[in-house]
Formats: C-alpha cells, sequence, structure tokens
C-alpha cells in the first residue's frame, strides 16, 4: 500500500497536491493554516497598535534588564510576571501618546541628534570612542537592526523633546522660593525618651497555634535562597601560559631592531639664543627686528661673546640672564624653523637669523649629545616579558572565541570544548542565588548562572568575562538545582518563639509609650515621667541631621508646631524594637536672608524642577483620559480592555 502511494505521489497527482497547498500560502500566507487573521493586537493608542511581538521584545528587554540590575538578586519568583506586564504596556502606550502629541505639535529629531545619540552611548563604545562593532553586535543581541534602532531611538528622542519642554516652562516665584526655604531649612528642638522592650517582656509560654500562625505569616523570613550546583571551565592567563611558547631568540632581535626607538635617545643639543620679538602679525620684512638680530651676529662673529650680546639685546628676559642658555632640546621641542636651524649646525656655530612666530633668534650649539641605543642585551627580558604577554593575550582571545563557539555548539556538555582546548571540567559547591565566593561571587556570573536557559533548559551559558579588563572568562552549565524553599516549622521553632516574645514586649513598650504621651499631654514633665528609662540631651536639629535616629527625626518634623511654652508629643518604634517618646519644644524656620545669590537661584532650580515634574505627571494622566485606548492583554498577559 505504501509502495503505491509513494509511486502515485511521483506523478502528476504530487502537482495538484503541491498547486492546491502554495495557492492558499501564496494568497493568505502560512498564518491563515494556524488560524491567525493577522498580527496580534495587544494594545491601540488612538488607532496606532502595539503588536504582540512589540510587546513581547519589549517585555523580554526588560526582564534582561532587571536581571542585570539585581543581579544576585534576581528572582524570577518573586517577580509578579502579571503586574510586570501591565507595567511594560502602560509604558510602551505613555510613549506613543508622547511621540503623538510631539508629532502633533511639530517637534522632530534630526539625523545629527541621532548620530551624537549613538555615539555618546557608553555600550556602543570601546576604550571611550565610538566602535561600529560593538554597536551592531549589541543591536544583534536585542533582536534588531541598526534602522530598527534609530528608528526607535528617533521617536524616544522626540518623546524626551516634550518632556525637556515641560520641565523646562515652569516659572517659581520669589516668595514660592522663601516658603520652600522656610521649610526646608527649618530646625526643630527636639528630646526623646526610649521605651526599653526588654525591659517589659516577659518569658510567657507562646502556644503552638500561634507559633504556626507567625510561621505562615513570615514564610520569607524563613525561606533557603535558590541554589545551583555548576560544572564550568575557566579560562584565564594560567591555563593559557602553558600552552604559549616562550618567544625565539630571532623574534626578540626582530622585535628590537623594528622597536629601537623605544630604547634610545634621540640627538640633543644644548643651546643658547638672542630673541627678538615682534607682532603675531608682522610680516616677514619687519626691518627693525631683522637688523636687530643680524647686527648682534656681526658683533658675535667680531669677536664679541654669545652671552654679553644676550644679556644686552635679547628679548626673552629668562634667557638672557644666563647669557641666552635655553638648555637642551630635542627634535620637536621648539617649533619647526628653530630646530631645523638648531640640528643643522655644529658645535660652536652661530645661525643665520631665524623667523619663529615669536620673532627673530640667532641660534648657537654649545654641545651636540649624539643618539644612543640600549643594547639588545641589556632589554632583552623586558622584550621576552612583553612578546610572551601579548601571546598570551592573543591565545585568550583566539581561545574565548572557539569556548564560546563549542560550548553553544555542543549546548548541553561542556567535555567536547574542554577536550579541544586542554581545559579541565571544574565542579562548584552549592552556589546560592545571592551569592558566593570568588568567581561566583560576580553578578555577570551569578546572573547567567540563574538564568532560565541555563537552570530550566539545560543548556551551556555564553562565555562570561566576570571582570572587564582581565583575561578571565568561564562557561557554566547547571549539573543540579534546589528551587527556593521555605525551611520546615520544626527547624524554626525555638526563632519564632523568640520572635514572638520581642513582638508582645514591642507591643507593650508601645502601650507604655502612649500612656507616657497621654500625661505628658496632660501636663506632665518628660523629666518626671522618664524614670529610669534614658532620656536624650536637648538638640537642635535640621531635617538632615544625623545626630537623631532617622524614626525619631521624621517623626520630630511631622509633629505639629508647638504653642509658645509648650511642647509636641508623639510616639514612634525604632528599629532594635524600642519605643520612643518625642518632645518637639521650639520650631526655627530657615532664613531666605540667609542665601547667598547663587545659593537662592539653587534652591529656585530645586523647587521648579518638583513641581515641573509633578505638572508632568499630571500631563501625561490627562493625556491618556482624552486618549482612545483599548488593551487587549490577555492572561499569560494579563490585561483589561478599554
Amino acid at each position: 500500500m505504501l509502495q503505491s502511494i509513494r509511486e502515485r505521489a511521483q506523478g502528476w497527482i504530487a502537482w495538484v497536491i503541491v498547486i492546491l497547498i502554495a495557492v492558499p500560502f501564496a494568497l493568505w500566507g502560512i498564518d491563515s493554516y494556524f488560524g491567525g487573521s493577522g498580527k496580534a493586537i495587544v494594545a491601540s493608542v488612538n488607532g496606532e497598535d502595539i503588536s504582540q511581538w512589540e510587546f513581547d521584545r519589549q517585555y523580554q528587554n526588560t526582564r534582561i534588564r532587571l536581571r542585570d540590575q539585581l543581579g544576585a538578586a534576581y528572582d524570577p519568583a518573586l517577580i509578579d510576571d502579571g503586574q510586570l506586564r501591565r507595567g511594560v504596556l502602560e509604558s510602551m502606550i505613555r510613549d506613543i501618546l508622547l511621540l503623538q502629541r510631539s508629532h502633533k505639535i511639530g517637534l522632530r529629531a534630526s539625523n545629527d541628534e541621532i548620530r551624537l545619540a549613538i555615539m555618546s552611548n557608553p555600550a556602543f563604545q570601546a576604550d571611550g570612542r565610538f566602535d561600529k562593532q560593538a554597536y551592531e553586535r549589541s543591536l544583534s543581541l536585542q533582536g534588531m537592526s541598526p534602522p530598527q534602532f534609530e528608528a526607535r531611538l528617533r521617536q524616544r528622542l522626540v518623546g524626551s523633546q516634550l518632556e525637556r519642554a515641560v520641565l523646562a516652562s515652569e516659572l517659581v516665584s520669589d516668595a514660592e522660593v522663601d516658603e520652600a526655604v522656610r521649610l526646608l531649612g527649618q530646625q526643630r528642638e527636639v528630646r526623646f525618651l526610649r521605651v526599653k522592650a526588654a525591659e517589659l517582656g516577659s518569658d510567657e509560654d507562646v502556644a503552638p497555634a500561634e507559633i504556626k500562625a507567625y510561621y505562615e505569616a513570615h514564610q520569607p523570613q524563613f525561606a533557603v535562597p535558590e541554589q545551583v550546583k555548576l560544572e564550568y571551565l575557566l579560562l584565564n592567563e594560567e591555563t593559557i601560559a602553558a600552552a604559549a611558547p616562550p618567544p625565539s631568540e630571532a623574534e626578540l632581535r626582530q622585535r628590537y631592531e623594528t622597536e629601537q626607538a623605544r630604547f634610545g635617545q634621540p640627538e640633543r643639543r644644548v643651546v643658547r639664543h638672542i630673541l627678538v620679538t615682534i607682532a603675531p602679525d608682522a610680516d616677514d620684512g619687519d626691518s627693525r627686528a631683522r637688523k636687530a638680530v643680524e647686527a648682534a651676529r656681526e658683533r658675535i662673529l667680531a669677536g664679541e661673546s654669545f652671552e654679553d650680546v644676550a644679556r644686552e639685546v635679547s628679548d626673552d628676559a629668562e634667557s638672557a640672564a644666563k647669557g641666552g642658555l635655553i638648555g637642551e632640546i630635542r627634535p620637536g621641542m621648539m617649533g619647526d624653523s628653530f630646530d631645523a636651524a638648531a640640528f643643522s649646525l655644529h658645535q660652536g656655530s652661530v645661525s643665520e637669523p631665524v623667523r619663529t612666530p615669536f620673532g627673530y633668534h640667532l641660534i648657537l650649539v654649545d654641545k651636540v649629545i649624539p643618539a644612543t641605543i640600549k643594547p639588545f642585551e641589556e632589554v632583552r627580558d623586558q622584550l621576552a616579558a612583553e612578546a610572551r604577554k601579548n601571546r598570551i593575550e592573543s591565545l585568550y582571545y583566539d581561545w574565548a572565541e572557539r569556548l564560546a563557539t563549542m560550548a553553544y555548539e555542543a549546548a548541553d556538555t561542556l567535555t567536547p570544548p574542554a577536550e579541544a582546548l586542554g581545559l579541565k571540567v571544574q565542579t562548584s559547591g552549592w552556589v546560592p542565588r545571592t551569592g558566593g565566593e570568588g568567581l561566583f561571587g560576580s553578578r555577570r556570573v551569578l546572573s547567567a548562572a540563574f538564568s532560565d536557559e541555563v537552570v530550566r533548559e539545560g543548556l551551556n551559558s555564553d562565555l562570561i568575562e566576570p571582570e572587564r579588563g582581565q583575561l578571565q572568562a568561564i562557561v557554566l552549565r547547571v549539573v543540579d538545582h534546589r528551587d527556593a524553599t521555605v525551611r520546615p516549622l520544626e527547624d524554626v521553632r525555638d526563632a519564632i518563639v523568640t520572635a514572638v516574645r520581642a513582638e508582645r514586649a514591642q507591643q507593650a513598650a508601645e502601650r507604655h509609650a502612649g500612656d507616657l504621651v497621654a500625661q505628658l499631654e496632660g501636663g506632665a514633665s518628660l523629666e518626671e515621667l522618664a524614670g529610669d528609662w534614658p532620656l536624650s540631651e536637648l538638640r537642635t536639629l535640621g531635617r538632615n541631621d544625623p545626630a537623631l535616629p532617622d524614626p525619631v527625626r521624621g517623626l520630630a518634623f511631622e509633629l505639629p508646631r508647638p504653642m509658645s511654652g509648650t511642647a509636641s508629643y508623639g510616639q514612634v518604634a525604632l528599629p532594635d524594637g524600642d519605643v520612643a517618646v518625642v518632645a518637639v519644644t521650639r520650631v526655627t524656620d530657615g532664613s531666605p536672608d540667609d542665601l547667598t545669590p547663587a545659593q537662592r537661584d539653587q534652591e529656585a532650580d530645586v523647587l521648579r524642577n518638583l513641581i515641573a515634574r509633578g505638572y508632568y505627571d499630571e500631563m501625561l494622566v490627562d493625556m491618556e483620559s482624552r486618549a482612545k485606548i483599548e488593551r487587549n492583554l490577555g492572561e499569560g498577559s494579563s490585561g483589561s480592555e478599554e
């Protein structure tokens, strides 16, 4: 039967089948065979669509950025996927609204702005300069071509123009600045009483039900982080050094011949000069200066000493005081015309007048110091060390590229690249997501080790360089994995009992502090109520003064301004479980008159930016309320339709 079908499929029947399949493919595309009637749309903003493909790419890029930013702290289990998706979609909607409004009011981004933004992006640079290969490689990792990226960049720049325009348009009055300075520069006279929770606690038994309830309410407190056990290949200078043969004697001599200038000094000359200055814009026919120099030369040739004539004639006061002595010069130090004359003279001879931008010179060569070069034997070890270092670096980059390629091709084993490069497959202990020691404390290594591709799919990682600028790279794979877990109740029972008793003690401290506040507001004094509780000294502090604990300072600036002769009181929990009873006895406003004009301008800028940012946020809300927005972010994508 099968043979019969095969024979018939080779004749005209096969062609009919091919045509029947090809026609709908040509007319409607392959998507029609799989139920698609066009690209999926996750949102529409005033008729402009956001496709599922665009959204998915932006969503994945956001996850990658989160992973890179959080490093070891990144844990997919702690991320609300639905919330993240909604956040990404709202950001894309906001970008489109900004772009639409920007186009409507005629904002544009020029090609020069695009070029400048790309070339100044550190991600596209190598050694501080724009690198085309880095640019193209970075875009390829994001699945974008340069035209696609540049179109997106143009949109972002146009949208940012509107933001900058709004932020730059706000004005603040002198009265507003004065009020801000009064509030921000405000100082308060404060003291506080510490109610110590430990002294109000008890050893009363904690019921099993209370232990269980605490355990269930504080699961993250007892969490054991996700862990992986890794196999890895490490590539560094040590692993390559054995494969880098030392340079031969012929190579070293060739290097020496090629780079002799490094090991010697060029010919130098000790010179004197006489300078008669001229105006910078004077022409070559400045007869006064030239004649003065020629006259000085004739006096020297007639037998007067160069030094005496220089002291009398030269306009270069510093060298004239030393008989015209400039000192030792090398080619390139004094300018082309000066060098040409100085290095063409014999020792003891005087030049013709030489014109430079400073004027006319006479030059005398006191001494010729011949060029020198260190012999090969003296620099051999230096050349050998440099050649070996260069060879190791070259091998490192070659091996790193081969390792990356072979690890990708092998996909789920490190054995082939290890055998090909002579590397040892090493094994780690359990490495927590929070980070381990050495290599496994590196954010880049941890990010790769806990990536979905490595953990869930069992694939080899990309080549990772833990620290930029070092010859060290690693490829790894997960051989065992433990999900994040919670320690069993029995293991943490004692810790829970301690924590519950501490909570009870803090609650007792809060009740006692509340009683004290009530008594203080009834007229009692803080000193009378303090008893054995620690009472701080009276302090005058500003909003950012670190002299008092943050909760105390925060409450001190929230309490109402006290009436004359009275105080304002409140209570606040401290990080160690104690409770502070806080008293504010005086408030002194900041003085705008104490500001210098520059400080006042700075305060105005800060206030202007704060107010403008608020208006900008309100503008976004208004734009969204006026727009026609349809959201179709389904679960898997989770969203609502409007």
